[in-house]
C-alpha cells in the first residue's frame, strides 16, 4: 500500500540549509555545556546537572509541538527555521538571568515545601531556548525526509564543533561572557537560513546583526552578573567585614576566586590539634566556584615559622620517615607542600590539576607564598593526580593524597555523583606501586559521624592490599583520628616497632586518637575526642577479619571499595537508611542525607514521568501514527537508539578519562570522536540500502571487543605523549561512532517513506530517550559499572535492529 498524499514528506524546493543546521546545533550544545558551568558556580554540579536534564527536554516538547502543527509549520517552513534560531540567540542570556532570580535553594529541597515549586519555575524557563533548537532540527527533519542523512550528519558534526568551541572559549573568557557568544551564534544560525531561503535578507540581517552587537556590547550588568548562592563558602566570605575580592580568573575546570579578609582572617589548618600553641600565618582564600576552599599561607622563606602544620593529623608519616622523598597528589596552594618543606623532606613533587591556581602561586603571588612553588627541592607538575602516578616512573618515600573537598560540602553529600579515580582500588594499587620499599600512602579525609568515607578508605585499602597478594593486611595499615580529620597510613611494607611508637607518641602529645595500627587493642581507643563507641576501631577490626563482605553488606551506608569500574567513592546512599534519616529529620538528622543520589534518582523520575507525557500526548490526539508502521516499532526503535547511543557515549567518556588522565580531555576528545565521525557516518548510510543490520552489528562487535581490550591498550599507552594518547583515543572512538552514526537516519528515512506524520514524533521519542538515557547511564554505573552500562547498550542496539520501521 502506498502512502497517502498526507502522509508523505512535504514538498521542498531547496536543499536543507545544512550550515544552518550546523551553526544551531553547535549552539545549543555550547548552551548546555555553559549552563553546567554556570549552575555549578550558582549552585553545586549535581543540581546544575538535574536543572539542565529536565531542560533538555525542550527536545521532547519540540517533538510533540511539530507533530501537531506539522502541516502548517511546513507550509512556512524558511520563517519557521529564522524565527526559532533567533529566539534561541535572544533567549539564551534572559532565560538565564531569569533563572537566576528565581530563590531556588538547593540545600533546602527536602524539607522546604517552596523549594520544588521554584525548581519546577527553573525547568520551564531553561526548557525554552532548547524548545526553539529544537524545533529548527526537527522542521527540517520533516521538510527534507528524504535528505535525512545529510541532516543528521551536519547536526552531529555542527554539535562536535560547538563542544570544541565552548571549551575553546571557557579558557579565553568568562563563562557569561561565552555565554554571550554561543547567544550571537545562535543569530548566526539565522543569518545564514535567511540567506539560503533568500527570505527578507535587506531587512531580517540588519536587525540580527544588531541583536548580535546588542548582546555582546550594550546588555546591562544586571544581565550578565552571577549571583551565586548565599549558602556557598565564597558567599560566606565576603559577609565578613572587609573581605574583597582581589583576583578572579576562569577556565573550563573552574571559576577561581581570590579573597583577602584582613580583618578577621582566614585561619585554615584542617585538623589542627586542640594542643597547638602556634596558628597559621596570615592567609589569602582561594574558592574554586564559589565553594572548594583553598589556602594560600604566607610564607617567608623560614620553615620553623610553620609549626601548627606539625599538629595535624597528616603530619603523622613525616614522624616515621627522615628527609622523604614527597609526591603530594593535588596540590592547590600549596598547604601540603608547605608541610613537607617544614618537615624538611629532601624533594617535593607537587601534582596540580588546574594550571590557574598554579599560576597565582607560582607568580601573581609568589612574593606572599614565599615563592613556593619555584623552591629547588618543590618540583611543580600540572597534571591529573591519577595518570600523574600512572604515568612516572619515580619512586616516593611518602605519596600525600591531599584533602582535596570542603568539609561542608563533604559533609552535605554534595561530592555523592564525583567519579575520582584516586580512591579506588586500582588507583591505590598504582600508588603503592610508586612507593619505595619502606614507603608510605597517606590519605587524609574528613571526620563524618557515622563513620563513611573513612571506613570505605579503610575497605579500599584492605582490597588493594588483598589484590597485591597480601597475606596480611592488617600489618600495613595504621588510622588516627582528630576531632576534624583522620589520616590512613598505607605501608608498601609492615609497619616495625619503631614505627608504632612513634604513632602512638604522636598521637598521644597532639590529642589524637589512634583507631588501628597492627597490634593494638580495644582499651588503647577512644581516649581523646570520645564517642560513645568506638566506631573506627570496631569497623577497622571488622573489615580486616572474616566478615569483610558482611559487614559492608550490612552497614548502614554504602562502605563498598570503589573501583575504576565505578569509581563513586563519594557515594555512601543506602536506600534502606533512607526511612531512618528522614525520621530524625526533626531532629537535625537530614545531614546524614547523601544529597547527590536522591537527586539523581528524582531526576530520572521526573524525566521518565515528563517524557511520558510528551511521547502519549501525540498518540492519545491521535494525529501522530498513521500509516504502515507499527507504533511499537516507532517507539522501541528510536528510544533503544536514544539510550543506547547514550549509554555508550558517557561510559566512554569515563573509561578514556584513564587513558587521556585530564577529565577536560577526556571530555573534549570523546564528545567530539563520537559526534564528528556519527556524523560521518550518517553522511555515509545514505548510499545504503536501508538495513540496520550491518552497523548493528559493526556495534555490537567493536563495542564487546573494546570491553577485553581497552584496559590493557591504556596501560600500554600510559607513557605515551598527551598529543599521542588524544590522536589514539579519536582512533578508537572512530569505528563505533562511525557505525553508531547509521541507525538513526536510516530509521528516519524509512519512517518518512511510510510514515511521515509520525517522524516528528519519532525525533521527541529519541531526544527524550536520550535525556532519560544520560541520567539513567549513571545510576547503572553506580550499581553495575560502566561495563554493565555498555553491554546494556549493546542489547539495546539489537533490539533496535529487531524493531526498524520496515516493511
Amino acid at each position: 500500500m502506498n502512502p497517502t498524499a498526507r502522509d508523505r514528506p512535504p514538498a521542498s524546493t531547496q536543499s536543507p540549509p545544512l550550515l544552518a543546521v550546523g551553526l544551531i546545533s553547535a549552539a545549543v550544545l555550547g548552551y548546555e555545556i555553559l549552563l553546567m558551568r554556570l549552575f555549578s558556580i550558582i549552585q553545586w554540579h549535581h543540581f546544575a546537572y538535574m536543572a539542565i536534564s529536565l531542560a533538555l527536554l525542550g527536545y521532547g516538547v519540540s517533538g510533540t509541538f511539530v507533530s501537531l502543527l506539522r502541516q502548517r509549520l511546513a507550509d512556512h517552513y524558511p520563517a519557521a527555521f529564522v524565527i526559532n534560531a533567533a529566539l534561541f540567540g535572544l533567549s539564551a542570556l534572559v532565560v538565564f538571568s531569569l533563572a537566576q532570580r528565581v530563590p531556588f535553594n538547593a540545600l533546602e529541597i527536602f524539607w522546604d515545601p517552596r523549594q520544588p515549586l521554584h525548581l519546577l519555575h527553573l525547568y520551564l524557563l531553561l526548557f525554552v531556548p532548547f524548545f526553539f533548537a529544537a524545533n529548527c532540527i526537527c522542521l527540517t527533519f520533516v521538510c527534507h525526509g528524504d535528505k535525512t542523512h545529510r541532516v543528521y550528519g551536519a547536526d552531529l558534526t555542527g554539535a562536535a564543533g560547538g563542544c570544541l568551541l565552548v571549551i575553546a572559549l571557557l579558557f579565553l573568557l568568562m563563562p557569561i561572557r561565552a555565554l554571550q557568544v554561543v547567544s550571537v551564534v545562535g543569530l548566526a544560525s539565522a543569518a545564514i537560513a535567511t540567506l539560503h531561503f533568500r527570505l527578507h535578507a535587506r531587512v531580517l540581517l540588519p536587525l540580527l546583526l544588531a541583536g548580535a552587537a546588542a548582546i555582546l556590547f550594550a546588555l546591562p550588568a544586571t544581565m550578565t552578573e552571577l549571583r551565586i548562592s548565599q549558602y556557598k563558602g565564597l558567599r560566606q566570605a565576603l559577609l565578613v567585614d572587609g573581605a574583597q575580592i582581589i583576583d578572579q580568573r576562569s577556565s573550563p575546570l573552574g571559576l577561581l576566586t581570590v579573597v583577602d579578609s584582613p580583618r578577621v582572617p582566614f585561619r585554615d589548618a584542617p585538623g589542627l590539634s586542640l594542643n597547638a600553641v602556634t596558628e597559621p600565618p596570615a592567609q589569602l582564600g582561594i574558592f574554586t566556584d564559589g565553594d572548594s576552599f583553598s589556602a594560600l599561607t604566607r610564607f617567608d622563606g623560614d620553615p620553623s615559622k610553620l609549626d601548627y602544620l606539625d599538629q595535624m593529623t597528616s603530619a603523622l608519616p613525616y614522624h616515621l620517615l627522615s628527609a622523604p622523598r614527597v609526591l603530594v597528589l593535588g596540590a592547590g596552594a600549596g598547604a601540603e607542600v608547605l608541610q613537607a618543606v617544614q618537615h624538611a623532606a629532601a624533594r617535593i613533587d607537587a601534582v596540580e590539576l588546574n594550571p590557574q591556581i598554579v599560576d597565582l602561586v607560582r607568580h601573581r603571588y609568589a612574593d606572599f607564598a614565599g615563592h613556593l612553588y619555584s623552591r629547588p627541592e618543590v618540583r611543580v607538575h600540572v597534571s591529573e593526580a591519577r595518570g600523574f602516578v600512572t604515568d612516572s616512573r619515580e619512586r616516593y618515600d611518602l605519596i600525600q593524597v591531599a584533602l582535596l573537598d570542603p568539609f561542608g560540602a563533604s559533609a552535605a553529600g554534595l561530592y555523592g555523583l564525583s567519579e575520582s579515580y584516586l580512591y579506588t582500588v586500582e588507583g591505590f594499587r598504582s600508588d603503592l606501586r610508586h612507593l619505595r620499599p619502606d614507603g608510605i600512602l597517606a590519605v587524609t579525609r574528613w571526620v563524618s559521624l557515622p563513620p563513611r568515607d573513612t571506613l570505605k578508605l579503610f575497605a579500599t585499602a584492605v582490597a588493594a592490599l588483598k589484590a597485591d597478594g597480601v597475606a596480611d593486611p592488617s600489618s600495613r595499615l595504621a588510622l588516627v583520628r582528630g576531632w576534624q580529620t583522620v589520616t590512613l597510613l598505607i605501608k608498601r611494607s609492615s609497619f616495625n616497632r619503631k614505627d608504632i611508637v612513634a604513632i602512638r607518641s604522636f598521637c598521644k602529645a597532639r590529642a589524637f586518637d589512634t583507631a588501628w595500627y597492627p597490634g593494638i587493642t580495644a582499651g588503647e581507643v577512644n581516649h581523646f575526642n570520645r564517642l560513645d563507641t568506638p566506631w573506627f576501631y570496631r569497623g577497622a577490626v571488622a573489615l580486616l577479619g572474616n566478615d569483610f563482605a558482611s559487614f559492608i553488606s550490612h552497614y548502614k551506608f554504602n562502605i563498598a571499595p570503589a573501583t575504576d569500574d565505578r569509581p563513586y567513592f563519594f557515594n555512601f546512599f543506602r536506600w534502606k537508611t533512607l526511612p531512618e534519616i528522614l525520621s530524625l529529620k526533626q531532629r537535625g538528622g537530614l545531614p546524614l542525607l547523601e544529597l547527590g543520589y536522591p537527586v539523581l534518582v528524582a531526576t530520572l523520575v521526573q524525566a521518565l514521568l515528563a517524557s511520558t507525557v510528551l511521547i502519549l500526548l501525540p498518540l492519545w490526539l491521535k494525529r501522530a501514527q498513521r500509516g504502515q508502521v507499527p507504533r511499537w516499532r516507532v517507539f522501541g526503535y528510536f528510544a533503544a537508539l536514544g539510550f543506547a547511543f547514550m549509554f555508550i557515549e558517557m561510559a566512554f567518556i569515563q573509561k578514556f578519562t584513564l587513558l587521556l588522565t585530564h577529565p577536560l580531555y577526556a571530555v573534549a576528545v570523546v564528545l567530539f570522536s563520537f559526534l564528528l565521525f556519527a556524523g560521518i557516518g550518517s553522511r555515509r548510510a545514505e548510499r545504503m540500502n536501508g538495513s540496520t543490520s550491518r552497523p548493528v552489528i559493526g556495534i555490537v562487535v567493536l563495542s564487546a571487543v573494546y570491553l577485553v581490550v581497552l584496559p590493557m591498550l591504556f596501560e600500554l599507552g600510559a607513557t605515551l605523549p598527551d598529543p599521542i594518547k588524544i590522536l589514539l583515543s579519536a582512533v578508537l572512538i572512530a569505528p563505533l561512532a562511525y557505525c553508531m552514526g547509521m541507525p538513526f537516519p536510516l530509521g528516519m528515512a524509512a519512517l518518512a517513506i511510510r510514515n511521515a506524520a509520525g517522524v516528528p514524533w519519532a525525533y521527541g521519542i529519541n531526544a527524550c530517550a536520550s535525556v532519560i538515557g544520560a541520567t539513567l547511564a549513571t545510576v547503572l554505573a553506580i550499581h553495575f559499572g560502566f561495563s554493565g552500562v555498555i553491554l546494556l547498550a549493546i542489547a539495546l542496539y539489537c533490539l533496535a535492529a529487531a524493531a526498524f520501521p520496515a516493511d
